[in-house]
């Protein structure tokens, strides 16, 4: 496996693909933590786009009949679906399936830049977590992205001075040559 320094062109796009990750997924979990509280909580309400309700409009979740009043606040409590009196484009179910997939990239760039970086599990574990709760993604990613260009412009510096050495070793070596 190549050192953080030799996959050093790597590096700065992985930091900026976690970055905008990052916001994105955090993003997506508000809104995700809104539909759920529009849903569940006294409102019970969706949010649909056209349809029967106009182009922008909440319609009431309503519970099967069976249902007890508590489990109205339970998603998938007690063996009690909700179903949406909608129609039209379920723009909150869109929501939790975007979510979903966006917190999937989210893992892989996060995963990428720990790899890259060879960072300890315990990092990672802390950049995986930003995406599951709310707000943290937005102050996870300030942290991870100063110590990611922290460390990257620390590499790019040895690398700088390796390159440097060389260059002076094979100038040595070509006015050694010359003198023979």
């Amino acid at each position: 496996m190549p050192k953080p320094i030799d996959n050093l062109h790597k590096i700065r796009p992985a930091i900026t693909f976690y970055r905008v990750m990052a916001y994105v997924a955090g993003i997506g979990l508000l809104l995700l933590v809104t539909e759920m509280v529009l849903k569940y909580s006294a409102l019970h309400v969706e949010l649909f786009a056209g349809g029967d309700g106009g182009l922008l409009y909440f319609a009431p979740v309503v519970a099967e009949p069976q249902c007890q009043w508590y489990s109205l606040f339970f998603p998938g409590g007690m063996g009690c679906e909700m179903h949406s009196t909608g129609t039209g484009f379920n723009i909150s179910l869109f929501i939790l399936i975007a979510h979903g997939w966006l917190y999937v990239v989210y893992v892989f760039a996060c995963f990428r830049l720990w790899q890259m970086m060879r960072w300890k599990a315990l990092r990672l574990l802390w950049m995986l977590l930003g995406g599951v709760v709310p707000f943290l993604s937005f102050f996870v990613e300030a942290h991870i992205h100063k110590i990611a260009i922290r460390e990257y412009e620390e590499l790019a510096s040895k690398r700088q001075a390796r390159e440097e050495r060389r260059k002076a070793a094979d100038a040595a070596k070509a006015t050694a040559g010359e003198d023979a």
